[in-house]
């Protein structure tokens, strides 16, 4: 698809001027140049151009509002003085797999002030001899080169979010110097009445179980009195009954010795 219908299609029905990000990856561009994005596109923030065969940013519009350019693997070998003068605010370029060759086409670059991070992967101008070091050196704005600072600390995912981050972080901190938000102390108390019930009730519970091993014990107590009753009981009952044999026995001895003498 040709970069111009591209264009057309990614407006959705929105005027140029409300869109805020417009990717526009691997549609062509004729002659290497770009068609159908103009000054219109005011209110730009992100812009992204990867594979599209752009050979020169001769025709890019002024977008003041940008901050993210990407524009890998394209055929741009030169002429980025233009990105200083219609995209002053940019803070992240990515020319990667560019062919891009010598310091001298990056020192274009120096006009852009508030560039912080900078793209050349895959670029010949990487297989110069301190590439890095001079790279460095000749933008001395910059803090990250190829995604890592100059003590090779990976760059964060965002700035953006960065950024989003840093305010939120001073906003909490404005929240803590006040003191505790509203509620806060209620729900202390609440915490504190919990922690009292809890104990109590632990006390209880604590009190029940001694209730409960008291019981048990003279439960068993009572068991063992009563087995010893019963065997007491089986006891008597066995001498009884020896007693009444022996007196049989006797008796019938007895008249034993009364027939014997008839």
């Amino acid at each position: 698809m040709e970069m111009k219908k591209r264009i057309n299609l990614e407006l959705r029905n929105r005027a140029p001027e409300e869109v805020t990000e417009l990717v526009l990856d691997n549609c062509l561009c004729v002659n290497g140049e770009i068609e159908g994005l103009n000054d219109t596109f005011k209110e730009l923030e992100f812009l992204s151009m990867a594979n599209v065969e752009l050979s020169s940013l001769a025709r890019l519009p002024s977008l003041n509002k940008l901050r993210k350019l990407e524009l890998s693997d394209n055929i741009i070998s030169g002429g980025l003085e233009v990105l200083a003068e219609k995209c002053p605010n940019l803070t992240y370029l990515n020319l990667s797999g560019n062919k891009i060759k010598d310091l001298s086409t990056v020192e274009a670059l120096q006009n852009l002030k508030n560039l912080k991070s900078l793209d050349l992967f895959n670029c010949e101008i990487t297989n110069l001899e301190d590439y890095r070091e001079s790279i460095f050196e000749l933008l001395q704005q910059i803090t990250y080169l190829d995604g890592f600072d100059q003590e090779d600390n990976e760059a964060p995912d965002s700035e953006e979010e960065d950024d989003e981050d840093g305010d939120e972080d001073d906003e909490d901190e404005e929240e803590d110097e006040a003191g505790p938000p509203e509620g806060y102390e209620e729900e202390e108390e609440e915490e504190e009445e919990d922690e009292d019930e809890d104990e109590a009730g632990s006390e209880l519970g604590e009190g029940e179980e001694e209730v409960g091993l008291s019981y048990l014990m003279k439960e068993e107590i009572q068991d063992e009195e009563d087995d010893d009753d019963y065997v007491e009981e089986g006891e008597e009952e066995e001498e009884e009954e020896e007693s009444l044999r022996g007196e049989k026995r006797k008796r019938d001895a007895e008249d034993d010795g009364e027939e014997e003498d008839d």
